[in-house]
């Protein structure tokens, strides 16, 4: 009966942790993202909050990826430049993409961690695993600006291109300003977010759903893939 009850005590406070650590992102994405809402290039505000549904993803899973993600779209809904370019051309459209990008976005980030980790399981080598670990992180990283931008294209492709008249004038406006930043900051953070996650799996026991005893059995593995 003590064995149980010390069970359900420790269960019960990893998920306590994991509400916080959640929790904690969660707001970290709405404060970057109304803060993003003010830094427009062109017909689109900046993303700000995409290194954190890159962590979110990383460290508990493609749900919770999705989850902030999809905060993130409720934000942008109620953005200045949604609320006045958008909204009027296609209500519907507009929410519905706003909500499902960047959740999409944080789902696949988490599924292609989810990856990494797998093929790390089937390898031997310790250094491959440090590198997998790197890999892992950075690709995760970069592929929530990706999958967003790539998904916010095909929305305006079909409900808003009156807004962008052809189709150069949208790939210039997305791809060449807001998603050429985004995309760069992602990949200059990504060293540092590797770091970071080291230490939280290594320190920490936040409720984490990856199991990273795998990846991390060799601090010095990990920073030289890191490194290279």
């Amino acid at each position: 009966m003590g064995l149980k009850r010390k069970e359900k005590y420790m269960n019960n406070s990893l998920l306590i942790k994991k509400l916080v650590g959640v929790a904690t992102l969660t707001a970290l994405v709405v404060a970057l993202q109304f803060l993003s809402n003010y830094v427009k290039f062109g017909t689109v505000e900046m993303t700000l909050a995409l290194i954190p549904i890159a962590v979110g993803a990383i460290l508990y899973g493609p749900l919770v990826g999705g989850f902030l993600g999809f905060i993130m779209g409720v934000i942008v809904i109620f953005a200045p430049g949604t609320q006045s370019v958008f909204m009027p051309v296609n209500p519907f459209a507009t929410v519905v993409i706003c909500l499902f990008k960047s959740a999409i976005a944080g789902l696949a980030s988490g599924f292609v961690f989810k990856l990494f980790a797998y093929l790390a399981k089937k390898v031997e080598d310790i250094k491959k695993k440090g590198a997998l670990f790197a890999a892992g992180v950075i690709v995760a990283a970069l592929i929530v600006p990706l999958v967003n931008t790539t998904l916010f294209i095909i929305g305006a492709l079909l409900f808003f291109m009156s807004l962008f008249g052809d189709f150069t004038t949208l790939v210039t406006a997305v791809i060449t300003i807001n998603f050429a930043i985004e995309f760069t900051v992602s990949a200059i953070a990504s060293p540092a977010l590797v770091t970071l996650v080291k230490i939280l799996a290594k320190n920490y026991n936040l409720g984490f759903a990856n199991d990273f005893d795998d990846f991390l059995s060799n601090d010095e593995n990990v920073e030289e893939a890191v490194a290279a």
